[in-house]
């Protein structure tokens, strides 16, 4: 652990969870560390906003939560000005002072399941460069919050009141992916956070939230996001996860590439940054062409 006499501003915390990396290479450090699934940013507020730390902070690559850590002698109210940065940064949590962070405190606060899951993701889509009007947003918690009950498609448009075709079409005609991945994903969304807060198999897991077996769930998981259902409890949190699923769907042509470009930008290659094979799984993205809108198949979601 780092010395609690001058903690550093911003620190890693990530797997296996025992100790914070120091960050003194500013964005060049994150964005070779920062992207490793599971990773979040530790701020210590303790000296007041850190001008000098904040455009680091606001512009970390995708997938890496923000736990921030108020100074000590009061919360923001008592530091002018500290309320307004913290809240242009979208931190996950948001900590009183403690002179130096438990890890086990940390790790709690990144398993945490959220509050509303359907506003936590229209929220990061928003922040990561994906333009959705307020319609869309709509449609988009909508599915987020029926992926707790409905398993398909047809389902989906039932609850919606809108033939698949419709609904297939509104969203491939904004260059997002199509309906059924946004309800597939958020279930497997609701699968990772269940794993990380419980020791349940995950098929027990799997067969609570709507999957048969684990061997489906587990094919999913790895088409939709190239990672496996133990991985998603190993690694903590919900945003690298997410993050992972938009590179796959922007690698598949299914996001449009001018909504894409951040993470194309972005993604790094398996094996960058020393990181192990399991830690790189999710391969560059590459900009291309969305289907034509009149595609069947895919519009139908």
């Amino acid at each position: 652990m780092t010395s609690s006499t001058h903690p550093p501003a911003l620190s890693l915390f990530g797997h296996p969870y025992s100790v914070l990396a120091p960050v003194t290479g500013g964005k060049r450090q994150l964005s070779a560390e920062g992207r490793r699934p599971g990773t979040a940013l530790v701020w210590r507020l303790d000296r007041g906003a850190h001008d000098h730390d904040t455009p680091v902070v606001r512009d970390r690559p995708g997938g890496l939560p923000l736990v921030v850590i108020l100074p000590r002698f009061g919360g923001p109210a008592s530091h002018p000005g500290l309320g307004g940065v913290v809240d242009s940064v979208r931190p996950c949590a948001v900590l009183p002072y403690h002179p130096d962070p438990d890890p086990d405190d940390l790790c709690a606060v990144l398993r945490r399941p959220p509050e509303d899951l359907a506003v936590e993701i229209t929220d990061y889509v928003a922040w990561r460069g994906l333009r959705l009007d307020r319609e869309t947003v709509h449609l988009v918690r909508r599915i987020v919050g029926l992926s707790s009950d409905l398993r398909s498609i047809s389902a989906l448009s039932r609850s919606l009141y809108m033939s698949r075709r419709a609904l297939g079409r509104r969203f491939v005609a904004r260059g997002l992916p199509v309906p059924s991945h946004w309800l597939h994903f958020a279930r497997l969304l609701r699968v990772a956070i269940r794993l990380q807060n419980s020791d349940d198999s995950v098929l027990s897991v799997g067969y609570e939230l709507g999957y048969p077996d684990a061997f489906s769930l587990s094919n999913q998981m790895v088409r939709l996001t190239g990672y496996r259902p133990s991985e998603a409890r190993a690694f903590l949190g919900w945003e690298w996860l997410l993050e992972a699923w938009l590179r796959k769907e922007a690698d598949q042509g299914s996001l449009a590439p001018d909504l894409s470009q951040d993470l194309h930008t972005e993604t790094t290659s398996p094996g960058d940054a020393g990181s192990a094979p399991i830690l790189g799984r999710v391969a560059e993205a590459r900009p291309s062409a969305l289907r034509p809108q009149g595609d069947p198949e895919r519009a139908a979601g």
